[in-house]
C-alpha cells in the first residue's frame, strides 16, 4: 500500500493501458493458482502498527520525517499524515514462543523509537484515533510529502467531484446525551485519524478461502472486545470510530452513486468466497484504478521464464481497495505467497493488548477453519457485516449474531465459545502453553472486566467533565494519563479509572 508512484499526471491512455495490464495480471494469477508453486509452509504471522506523534501539549506533531531520520530503522516508515508513522514487524512462524519473543521485541523497539522521537520534540502514541485532532489538522498541507499520498487525494476527489462528508451518530457518554458529527472535508486527511494494527497470516492457496471467511466471521467480535477509538474532532462517537471514519474519509462516491448501491472502496465485501481469485476479480471488475501506473514486466513472460511475476499493477490496484480483510499477493526470495491481511483492529492500548488481540484472532481463525461444518455455511454474510458495525458502535454493549446461539453480547460469546476455540487453534499451530495462557488470559480478563481502551477513555472523560473540565481539557488530561499507562505496559483491563 505504501508503494511509491513515479508519474505526476495520468492520461486517458495511461488508464486504458493500466486496465489492460491489471486484467493481464489477473489472468496470470489465475494460471498460477491452477498450476501451483506458491509457498506452502507452517503459517507465518506479520504485524503492522500505525502510530501517532504528539507534542508536549498533546497536539499532533507534524514531524514524521524528522522522527524517522532520528529512528533510522527501515522497519519504521511514513503514513498518510505528517503526525503518523508505521512500524512493519518482520514476519515469523506462528508457533512455539514466537508471540512472547514478538512482545519483547516490540517493547524494545517502541521504547527506543520513543526516546529518539523525544529528541525531535515528539512522543509516540499507540491509539485508534488521536482525541486531540482538530479540523485544522486535516488541511492538505499536512499530507506526508510523498507523491503517492497527494495523488491518492487528487484522484479520490476527481472521482467524487465534491467535498467529503463525515457524519456519525455517537453513543452517549455515561450520564450525557448522544453527540453527532457532521462536517465537510476537502482532503482525505481525516483518514490519518485511523491508526490501526494490521495482522497478516500467510496461507497456501487451497486454505485461503476458509481463512478469509473465518476472518470475516470474527470481525465484529474483534472490534467489540478491542475497541480503542471513541473520540474524533472533540465528539464522543462510536467505540471504534475508525470503522465508519475510514469508509467516509476515502469515499469516491457522491451521494447519487451511494444511492445506486455503488460499492465503497473501504469494503466488507458481499459474499463468502471459494478462492482468493474471487476477491481480486471483484477488485478488477468493480473499481476503477486510482493510480494507473504501468510496470514494464509482462507477467506471462515471467512465468514462461520460470520467475514469479511481480503482478505490480494488480498489487497497486489492490492497495487502493481497503477491504477489512484484504487479500495480499507478494513475492519473497523469488517464491510467491498469499496472505490474509486483517485490518479491523485499532492500535494500542499496550503491546501486550496488541499481542493478545493477535493471539485471539489467529487461534479462533484456525479453529474455525478446522470445523467439519464451516460456520459461514450457517451464517449469512449480511449477519457478519452487521456484527462488525454493531461491535464497532457498542463494544461490550453490542448484541452479535452467532449460529446456534442467536443474539449474544461479545463478552459472553468470547468466554463461552471463542476462547476455548482460540486455545484449541493456537495449540494446533504449535504455540507454547505458556504463550497461549498468557495472551488468551488477557482476553479472558478483559471480557470479565468489560473494559477496552475505548470504555476506559470514555469513562475517564465523562468523570472529568462531571468534575468541571471542559471537553478539550478532559481529552488532554485523559490522553496524558493514557500515554503514561500505555508506556507502563500493563494490559488495559487493569487500568484504574
Amino acid at each position: 500500500m505504501g508503494q511509491d508512484v513515479k508519474i505526476d499526471a495520468f492520461s486517458r491512455e495511461d488508464r486504458q493501458r493500466y486496465r489492460q495490464k491489471v486484467r493481464r495480471c489477473l489472468d496470470a494469477l489465475e494460471r498460477m493458482l491452477a498450476e501451483g508453486g506458491f509457498a506452502d509452509e507452517h503459517p507465518r504471522m506479520g504485524l503492522e502498527i500505525e502510530l501517532n506523534l504528539v507534542d508536549d501539549a498533546l497536539a499532533p506533531a507534524m514531524l514524521n520525517r524528522t522522527v524517522l531520520e532520528k529512528i533510522n530503522d527501515p522497519c519504521y516508515t511514513t503514513e498518510l499524515g505528517q503526525h503518523n508513522l508505521e512500524l512493519n514487524v518482520p514476519p515469523r512462524p506462528l508457533r512455539d514462543e514466537q508471540s512472547t519473543d514478538l512482545e519483547r521485541e516490540l517493547r524494545l523497539s517502541l521504547a527506543d523509537a520513543g526516546l529518539k522521537a523525544r529528541d525531535a520534540g515528539a512522543s509516540l502514541v499507540m491509539i485508534g484515533t488521536l482525541p486531540t485532532l482538530r479540523s485544522e489538522h486535516f488541511d492538505i498541507r499536512w499530507l506526508t510529502q510523498n507523491p503517492r499520498y497527494r495523488k491518492l487525494n487528487d484522484q479520490i476527489f476527481a472521482l467524487r467531484g465534491e467535498e467529503l462528508l463525515l457524519h456519525m451518530e455517537g453513543v452517549p457518554l455515561p450520564g450525557q446525551r448522544a453527540e453527532r458529527l457532521r462536517c465537510l472535508q476537502d482532503s482525505i486527511l481525516a483518514e490519518s485519524a485511523c491508526t490501526s494494527a494490521q495482522l497478516h497470516l500467510q496461507v497456501p492457496p487451497e486454505k485461503f478461502a476458509a481463512n478469509w471467511n473465518a476472518a470475516q466471521c470474527l470481525a465484529g467480535v474483534q472490534v467489540a472486545i478491542a475497541a480503542n477509538s471513541p473520540f474524533l474532532l472533540r465528539k464522543a462517537l462510536w467505540h471504534e470510530t475508525r470503522i465508519p471514519l475510514f469508509q467516509q474519509a476515502t469515499d469516491t462516491r457522491p451521494q447519487e452513486l451511494q444511492n445506486q448501491g455503488v460499492r465503497p472502496r473501504v469494503w466488507f465485501g458481499e459474499r463468502w468466497i471459494t478462492s482468493i481469485f474471487d476477491l481480486f476479480e471483484e477488485n478488477v471488475r468493480y473499481f476503477p484504478g486510482l493510480l494507473p501506473e504501468v510496470d514494464d514486466e509482462d507477467p506471462f513472460e515471467a512465468l514462461e521464464s520460470g520467475r514469479a511475476p511481480r503482478l505490480a499493477e494488480l498489487r497497486l490496484h489492490n492497495g487502493t481497495i481497503w477491504r477489512w480483510n484484504r487479500p495480499v499477493y507478494d513475492v519473497f526470495n523469488d517464491v510467491p505467497h498469499l496472505r490474509v491481511e486483517n485490518r479491523v483492529l485499532p492500535a494500542g492500548p499496550t503491546v501486550v493488548d496488541l499481542i493478545a488481540n493477535a493471539a485471539f484472532f489467529y487461534g479462533a481463525q484456525r479453529a474455525l477453519t478446522a470445523e467439519e461444518r464451516p460456520l459461514w455455511t450457517r451464517m449469512s454474510f449480511q449477519a457478519a457485516e452487521e456484527n462488525l458495525h454493531a461491535g464497532a458502535r457498542h463494544a461490550f454493549d453490542a448484541q452479535l449474531y452467532w449460529p446456534g446461539i442467536g443474539w449474544v453480547p461479545p463478552d459472553e460469546l468470547v468466554l463461552r465459545v471463542l476462547l476455548p476455540m482460540a486455545h484449541e487453534g493456537l495449540r494446533d499451530c504449535g504455540v507454547s502453553d505458556e504463550s497461549r495462557e498468557r495472551y488468551l488470559g488477557v482476553i479472558e480478563a478483559r471480557c470479565l472486566a468489560r473494559r477496552t481502551g475505548s470504555t476506559w477513555q470514555r469513562a475517564v472523560v465523562a468523570d472529568l467533565e462531571a468534575h468541571g473540565y471542559d471537553r478539550d481539557a478532559a481529552l488532554a488530561t485523559m490522553l496524558r494519563r493514557y500515554i503514561e499507562l500505555s508506556a507502563a505496559g500493563e494490559p488495559v483491563h487493569t487500568w484504574e479509572l
